[in-house]
């Protein structure tokens, strides 16, 4: 009995160490896998040290959340840091792709826009071996100057790709994709919806991504414009912001269907009419009733927001950031709405001319949002639409296709991305 008491009483005594030693490790390990880096308003980065970062991540602003649940402790990091980036179990350390892309092209969908001749080697001089039709996926395995060596059904080759189209996702991953005519269209006139177009899912656009793991629209451009875009997104990401793709590539049926329905509402709704044929503006200007450059690869429909929440993934041996949270910024008007609220000049320039926007004056109602978006835009090599805030074409890229365009003859809704090695 006496020896009962003492190991009770031994045990009373142990009990307080023990419970104290089970606090300390809990407190050591906690938060060590959170990567996840808070952006307050102003641009910093709040992490959860010294002061409370929950505290400050919780008051901070966002529109849109797109990432895992927030966890409950975030670590004190920078970005740009290799310190950021997790335990890999004895795996290369992930590195930033400086090849002019935040990804490289090996694993990379690419589409064929137009009849595309696959040559035995990366000469125009080699024997043809496959002639893919315009529509056709493929996966892309190398780069070597101007050439592609692509895979497609089981069969290899190289193909030039200039006249190739490219998965934007997969290459600037950065970006915001929210391609609204595949679930939702954003498109209306005036504020005022535009039938069996406004709402509606116009194509297929979506698709599970290997290469990102993910669930991701799909963004096919032409890849020479691709390039301008990632020059556009890390000058935006400098300063704190993010583009936020609407639309690249449209299907010629979409394009006829939004313009065919447009046209039957400016005959039949006198607010519409006025609001699209206020001098020197006209329908023209907003919908192309034929081919326009969306369905030819040169085109992009972008706006800006300001990064709320981010976060470093890694993709193969490659570390990339993504935007989890963020803010649209205001706009002159709701993007695709098709009216002349949406003018970025107060008169029109030539669709095709390079210079003509350093001369032009800019309409009363550009926000200095939609101006800092221009600048993006402009200063990677793209021009802006005078008519949409929100459009931006890559003429260069266009006329390097001479007469071998795309029509827009089909719907581009599935990818075969890989993780690049």
């Amino acid at each position: 009995m006496r020896q009962k008491k003492n190991f009770i009483v031994l045990v009373l005594l142990l009990l307080p160490l023990l419970l104290s030693a089970c606090n300390r490790a809990s407190n050591d390990t906690a938060g060590t896998d959170g990567h996840m880096i808070a952006v307050g308003p102003d641009g910093t980065e709040n992490g959860a040290g010294g002061g409370g970062g929950l505290e400050e991540i919780e008051h901070v602003e966002y529109d849109v959340y797109l990432g895992d649940p927030i966890p409950e402790q975030v670590q004190e990091t920078e970005i740009e840091e290799s310190e950021s980036v997790p335990d890999l179990g004895g795996r290369p350390t992930p590195v930033r792709y400086a090849g002019g892309l935040e990804l490289p092209v090996n694993g990379a969908t690419g589409f064929a826009p137009v009849s595309l001749l696959v040559h035995a080697t990366n000469s125009q001089n080699s024997s043809v071996v496959a002639i893919l039709a315009p529509g056709s996926v493929f996966v892309v395995l190398k780069e070597e100057g101007e050439w592609w060596y692509i895979e497609e059904g089981g069969g290899t080759g190289w193909v030039l790709h200039r006249y190739c189209f490219i998965n934007l996702p997969d290459v600037v991953p950065s970006i915001v994709y929210d391609i609204t005519n595949t679930y939702a269209s954003a498109f209306v006139s005036s504020g005022i919806a535009i039938p069996f177009v406004t709402g509606q899912a116009l194509y297929q656009g979506r698709s599970f991504n290997g290469r990102l793991g993910r669930d991701e629209f799909i963004a096919p451009i032409l890849y020479a414009t691709a390039r301008r875009i990632y020059v556009a997104q890390q000058a935006a990401l400098a300063e704190g912001n993010t583009l936020v793709v609407y639309e690249a590539f449209r299907p010629l049926f979409v394009q006829q269907l939004v313009s065919n329905n447009l046209s039957l509402l400016v005959e039949s709704n006198q607010a519409v009419y006025d609001g699209i044929n206020q001098a020197p503006w006209h329908i023209g200007w907003f919908i192309a009733d034929g081919v326009s450059s969306h369905q030819m690869g040169w085109a992009i429909d972008v706006t800006l927001a300001r990064v709320n929440w981010k976060e470093e993934v890694t993709v193969g041996n490659y570390l990339v950031t993504r935007i989890t949270g963020y803010t649209e910024y205001s706009m002159p008007t709701a993007i695709h709405d098709l009216s002349a609220g949406a003018a970025v000049f107060t008169t029109p320039l030539s669709y095709s001319d390079r210079h003509a926007w350093r001369n032009a004056a800019f309409t009363s109602t550009m926000t200095e949002s939609a101006i800092l978006l221009h600048w993006y835009m402009v200063g990677a090599g793209l021009f802006p639409l005078a008519s949409e805030w929100w459009h931006f074409n890559d003429l260069d890229a266009g006329y390097a296709l001479g007469g071998n365009a795309s029509q827009g003859n089909f719907v581009l809704g599935m990818v075969h991305s890989r993780t690049p090695h």
